[in-house]
């Protein structure tokens, strides 16, 4: 009796000791998606050293200062040489973001108005702008924080310094809307007209915007008034013709 009772308490065992082996393959298995998430995080436009050099590069080609203090920053926006950011119908702010830091050069601006256009007409949706321009006093103090962020000095120092970047939030985008930007962005790149990169821990899409981007822009609208003017010249001829055999 005593040994049926042992065998019995044995039995019981197994659902309280610990996992089994299918319970354990289990762990593995949803640790391993945890990794291979980490590992197959793959933007189109992955962080580099030579994109910050292509940056600087841009920064220097333009001749334009690097802004160090407040002081600076106030001269330049009294020359007209940085504009203001204003939200409307397609951009919103983050209102965490000082408004005397709402700021970029006008090339940069027209840029961030088509993007927000563009995307609004895709999506009915708002783009959030998270930063401008930046002094080296505040980018030096960000690094406080966020060892990621680029130096305030050197040849790899932040874009933002010099008020022809800007940072788009990506966080909360669905991954349709994060790749119709990816697209957005890549012939642009391609033309070197923008130098995007998608900052993983800031979940943003940092975006240099080279002031070739106003000409291009130009030849655009100069190559849909062509179209639009061709396609009204067709239009009446054509209705000249039917007007002709009546």
């Amino acid at each position: 009796m005593v040994s049926l009772a042992l065998l019995l308490a044995f039995a019981c065992v197994p659902a309280f000791a610990s996992p089994t082996r299918s319970t354990r393959r289990s762990v593995r298995t949803s640790l391993h998606h945890g990794r291979a998430h980490r590992v197959l995080w793959t933007p189109l436009f992955r962080p580099t050293h030579e994109s910050m050099v292509i940056q600087n590069d841009e920064v220097d080609r333009l001749q334009l200062p690097r802004i160090q203090n407040e002081e600076q920053l106030e001269e330049l926006v009294a020359e007209g040489q940085l504009v203001a950011i204003v939200p409307n119908e397609t951009l919103r702010i983050d209102p965490r973001l000082d408004p005397e830091r709402r700021y970029c050069r006008p090339w940069t601006l027209d840029f961030l108005n088509d993007l927000s256009a563009d995307y609004y007409r895709q999506f009915h949706d708002q783009i959030q702008l998270n930063s401008a321009v930046r002094t080296a006093e505040v980018q030096k103090k960000l690094r406080r924080h966020n060892p990621n962020a680029a130096a305030e000095t050197g040849e790899l120092a932040s874009s933002h310094l010099a008020g022809i970047t800007v940072d788009l939030q990506r966080l909360g985008m669905t991954h349709e809307e994060i790749v119709w930007v990816e697209q957005y962005l890549l012939p642009l790149k391609q033309q070197g007209l923008v130098e995007p990169e998608e900052e993983r821990r800031e979940r943003c899409f940092h975006i240099m915007v080279s002031d070739r981007y106003d000409d291009w822009r130009e030849s655009q609208s100069n190559v849909g008034a062509n179209r639009r003017s061709e396609d009204s010249s067709t239009a009446t001829a054509e209705n000249s013709h039917v007007v002709g055999t009546r």
